[in-house]
């Protein structure tokens, strides 16, 4: 004689199984894998994180802090004054500071004093000043950065080539998240 008993209680163990996998995969593995997909797409397309390394933009930036940047997709819209993350062709590396010129402006930096196109700015934000001195007009399709710290900071002012193309701005710095007692929006 068969037993129908042990077949039942087998096929409702069997199905225990599959309905316990089937939730799992529908609790945890597909919001997971979400939250995966959506973390990448948010990273790749709206903003990413950055870690300040050195004291090129105290007081504005302290080193070690950290910061959500916005990725830039209308360059129209960067402003004098914004904190804009690039890559540096010529330092082969990305950098974080002020931007003070934009396409055809002419910056001149007197005594450490700088005037965009006649205007002197009022740059509340400069930690350690300088005397530097030096004239720049800015090419089409092109940007000059300052560090807020100007004794400190290697810039436009330094480097062989003082402009970033406009395909090498990656973001404007939006939040700083790092330290909790500093969070807040940067200006």
């Amino acid at each position: 004689m068969i037993d129908t008993n042990n077949k039942d209680e087998d096929n409702k163990v069997e199905k225990s199984n599959k309905n316990s996998m089937k939730n799992f995969i529908n609790e945890w593995a597909v919001p997971i894998i979400s939250a995966i997909i959506l973390a990448f797409l948010i990273n790749k397309f709206l903003l990413f994180k950055v870690l300040i390394p050195s004291e090129s933009m105290v007081p504005t930036l302290n080193v070690g802090d950290r910061l959500f940047v916005t990725r830039v997709y209308n360059l129209d819209k960067l402003k004098r004054g914004d904190i804009i993350v690039f890559y540096s062709e010529e330092l082969q590396d990305s950098l974080i500071k002020r931007l003070i010129g934009l396409p055809g402006d002419k910056v001149k930096i007197e005594n450490g004093i700088v005037s965009v196109n006649g205007e002197e700015l009022q740059e509340e934000y400069i930690g350690a000043t300088d005397k530097f001195n030096g004239e720049y007009e800015v090419p089409e399709g092109k940007y000059f950065f300052l560090g807020d710290n100007r004794l400190w900071s290697k810039d436009s002012r330094y480097w062989i080539n003082p402009y970033i193309s406009k395909e090498d701005i990656k973001g404007k710095a939006q939040i700083k998240v790092y330290p909790f007692n500093e969070l807040g929006k940067i200006k």
